[in-house]
């Protein structure tokens, strides 16, 4: 299954220097039976889609409590067994929590923002708790980031985006 794991920068060099998304569980997204149900769709790519853009609001989320990382939203998508994913639909539509540390290798690709949406990303991660809350001023910050989308760079390109 693939899943679509909320990180930042900081987190990231982790992941580098450790080979692996951890500590267990993971929490992340993936397109589960709620997802299909909240976006009202069967297709893949708009499932997938929808998976990342959500990871990438957690993102928002993880950045406002990270004073050191840069600006930017991150999610990892990676492949994991079916058998350690667990949908968590009390934390929104597509959450998931992955049981076991995820290992480098598993990582398809990372997605971040470009530079350009730096400006856009520091606006929005402090109102992310908020905008999850139905504050429309807020949505409306987290709105103007989601217009930035998010780079896919292969897991071989660690080095350049943490450096």
């Amino acid at each position: 299954m693939r899943v679509y794991v909320p990180s930042t920068p900081t987190a990231l060099a982790a992941v580098r220097r450790d080979a692996a998304v951890a500590p267990a569980p993971v929490s992340a997204y993936a397109v589960t039976a709620e997802l299909r149900e909240w976006c009202g769709t069967e297709d893949a790519e708009e499932l997938e889609y929808a998976a990342t853009v959500l990871a990438g609001r957690m993102s928002l989320a993880l950045l406002a409590e990270d004073d050191a990382a840069r600006p930017r939203r991150v999610v990892l998508a990676a492949e994991v067994p079916d058998a350690i994913v667990t949908a968590v639909p009390d934390l929104g539509p597509g959450a998931v929590l992955v049981d076991g540390t995820i290992p480098l290798k598993r990582v398809a690709a990372v997605l971040m923002d470009a530079e350009d949406a730096e400006e856009a990303v520091v606006a929005a991660s402090p109102v992310a708790a908020a905008a999850q809350d139905g504050d429309a001023a807020a949505e409306a910050l987290v709105e103007a980031a989601e217009e930035h989308e998010l780079m896919w760079y292969a897991t071989q390109e660690l080095g350049d985006l943490i450096d």
